[in-house]
């Protein structure tokens, strides 16, 4: 109670299938328990400060806005900790398109497990965004099974030139393999969607 700050989730997801058009997750630490199954999060607004998007799901973000409230000047947050734990597991976060902004300083994402993957393609991003942008916490040292991937990115926090050594790069090929209908959608659910059209 107080001003005590502890996590807390906006939604927790353990199950397959879940498709989310045009929600909003308001937090500030752990916003968003991205836990187990593939997920489906269109046009989304996503808030939070510290490590907000979290968990071990097979997850695609597309075109969502991800809000960073910055409430403390001196220290950055982190946007995602995803917990990958093997090399032959299939989940992941992919944002594609979309926007980063809000206030303060962060990190795209840190490590939560030792083969942790988030692709971020198309997105952009406001300065807020760290120079070194990543983060291994406690695999430091043990950097090769993570997979952190910028590509196509665009705005003021997406110059890449001071991020970490170890992020990967992938080439037309590879990322196509992070598409839609590649990475969540094998087996046709989302075409069965009932997205609205404006």
């Amino acid at each position: 109670m107080g001003s005590q700050i502890e996590p807390a989730n906006a939604a927790r997801l353990h199950g397959d299938k879940y498709f989310f058009y045009n929600c909003s997750f308001l937090g500030y630490q752990d916003t968003l328990y991205d836990q187990y199954g593939r997920h489906y999060f269109k046009d989304c607004y996503i808030e939070g400060e510290v490590d907000f998007i979290y968990g071990s799901g097979q997850s695609y973000y597309e075109n969502c806005r991800i809000n960073v409230l910055g409430r403390f000047a001196d220290s950055a947050g982190f946007v995602t900790a995803q917990g990958r734990s093997s090399s032959d597991d299939p989940d992941g976060f992919v944002f594609e398109g979309g926007f980063l902004g809000g206030n303060g300083k962060v990190n795209l994402g840190r490590a939560w497990q030792p083969y942790s993957r988030v692709i971020f393609h198309k997105t952009y991003f406001s300065d807020i965004v760290t120079p070194h942008g990543w983060s291994a916490w406690h695999y430091a040292g043990n950097e090769s099974g993570i997979t952190y991937v910028e590509v196509d990115c665009g705005g003021p926090g997406a110059d890449t030139s001071n991020r970490v050594s170890w992020m990967k790069s992938l080439n037309t090929s590879e990322i196509e393999q992070f598409s839609l209908s590649s990475f969540i959608n094998k087996d046709g659910w989302v075409d069965n969607l009932p997205i609205e059209s404006s």
